[in-house]
């Protein structure tokens, strides 16, 4: 099998995190989901196995959606943005995209992150999803110009 298991470990833990907003069920979820590949689908194409990683990553997050909420991250009301540091603007442009992705679907959120933060094939996406891939590619499209249009920036790509 000629896939990077490490790189492809780092996706599936951002994917879980994606999902579920907790460090550690997102890490527990990660482990579960190699754990039951490897022991089922280890002798597979790389097309196939990242399918069948994010499904399994899926059904995983699925599963614990359905135990007992978790207590949401306090929000801290900050004010003035003069002044600050190159660390304190890349986390209000985060926590700016963070505010405008959660006004997204949770399709469109989970389209844009494994295309574009994931760097999942289109083959793979349109093959989880059970659609054509030009019906995934209008999906990506139509979720990226409503990003464009939340974020109000013309040159976003």
């Amino acid at each position: 099998m000629s896939m990077d298991i490490e790189k492809q470990y780092d996706r599936i833990y951002r994917y879980c995190y994606f999902k579920l907003k907790n460090r550690e069920r997102a890490e527990d979820i990660t482990q579960e989901t190699f754990l039951r590949y490897l022991e089922r689908y280890h002798f597979v194409s790389p097309e196939t196995a990242l399918k069948y990683l994010y499904t399994i990553a899926r059904n995983l997050c699925i599963d614990e959606y359905r135990k007992p909420a978790v207590v949401p991250l306090e929000e801290n009301t900050g004010g003035d943005t003069a002044g600050m540091t190159f660390e304190e603007d890349a986390l209000l442009t985060n926590l700016t995209l963070h505010l405008v992705l959660q006004e997204m679907t949770q399709e469109e959120q989970e389209l844009l992150l494994l295309r574009y933060v994931n760097e999942v094939p289109t083959s793979v996406i349109a093959k989880l999803y059970g659609i054509s891939r030009f019906a995934l590619r209008r999906r990506l499209l139509a979720a990226s110009e409503k990003l464009k249009k939340k974020l109000g920036k013309e040159d976003f790509s």
